[in-house]
């Protein structure tokens, strides 16, 4: 009698908690396929500083990992011929003035023995075409002058653009030829370079969505990590290197990464038809999967990826049955 009561029991307090539960139906979902792929971080253009001339760096102001505005000096180069260049131009200078001035001088004179009828026209054209051509020393040796200055500020080396400062090959008192690195620098919009086999090349598209795992995380995934962030594909190189095409994934938020540091992330590679069942109707008893049918029916299943709050069943369920979902 004791036995039946207990039974009894039982049964009735499965029928409450069934009544309490709801059912799933159990339909074929069109999910997407990602693979997890390690991608780089690299800056989206590596930019140089070069030398323009040649001298000796007297001042460097690039250090690794400093961050650096554009037009901001990082070195400054100096040739001492240019110094020299300069004075022996200033003494020309000088000298050619002196001539312009006497061949001035000689013009007017002439000029005005001209107007007394003491002086021929050919004697004043003469003058006129010596003083034409003192004026014209004089501004050549000029310009020849300023572009000696304009060398020696070139030696005045400044970043191309915003960045930060990756490499400084020379240092204080280094000899340089024109067009020799002063510095590389990693313009401060960083990218995630992918490369996928060549077989899922053509699942790969511009403005596709990308998953970026959580930074550090080696064993995270994209639906049980909140520090999941999403990116976008910018470009798809049509080259394929090695039997892998390669991908730049535009990211917001990765200027505090290191330029070569790696992360996980999760392409699309397309879709698939599957069964997903609410994962609180899944309860694990002696290390086996079981899901409970509308017909108290107990079934072993086969688990495979989480997808937000359900999970994919790829054994032990088919289309149409109904489950018990908590």
């Amino acid at each position: 009698m004791k036995k039946l009561i207990l039974a009894g029991a039982v049964v009735a307090g499965f029928a409450i908690n069934t009544a309490h539960s709801a059912e799933f139906l159990v339909e074929p979902s069109q999910i997407e396929d990602r693979k997890a792929v390690i991608a780089t971080v690299e800056p989206a253009k590596m930019l140089l500083a070069r030398a323009r001339i040649g001298g000796t760096v007297v001042t460097l102001k690039a250090k690794e990992g400093m961050m650096a505005e554009a037009g901001e000096d990082l070195a400054v180069i100096v040739d001492q011929k240019l110094a020299l260049q300069i004075k022996g131009l200033d003494q020309r200078i000088q000298s050619q003035e002196a001539l312009r001035l006497k061949a001035e001088a000689d013009f007017n004179r002439v000029s005005e023995l001209f107007k007394n009828g003491s002086a021929s026209q050919a004697m004043l054209d003469q003058m006129k075409a010596s003083l034409d051509v003192a004026t014209r020393q004089l501004s050549a040796l000029n310009a020849d002058r300023d572009v000696i200055i304009q060398q020696t500020a070139e030696g005045t080396v400044r970043a191309p653009a915003t960045g930060r400062v990756l490499t400084v090959p020379v240092s204080e008192g280094t000899v340089v030829m024109p067009g020799e690195t002063i510095s590389t620098l990693a313009e401060d919009n960083y990218i995630l370079r992918v490369e996928l086999p060549e077989r899922h090349a053509r699942f790969m598209h511009e403005g596709d969505n990308v998953q970026i795992a959580g930074r550090g995380d080696a064993n995270n995934t994209e639906d049980t990590n909140s520090s999941v962030k999403t990116g976008i594909i910018r470009t798809v190189y049509p080259e394929i290197k090695g039997g892998r095409v390669i991908a730049d994934v535009a990211v917001d938020k990765l200027g505090d990464y290191f330029v070569g540091e790696r992360t996980r992330v999760y392409v699309s590679t397309g879709t698939r038809k599957t069964l997903l069942v609410p994962r609180v109707s899944v309860f694990e008893r002696a290390g086996l999967d079981y899901v409970r049918l509308t017909d108290n029916r107990e079934i072993i299943v086969k688990l495979g990826e989480v997808r937000g709050d359900k999970v994919e069943i790829l054994s032990g369920l088919k289309a149409g049955d109904r489950v018990v979902s908590k």
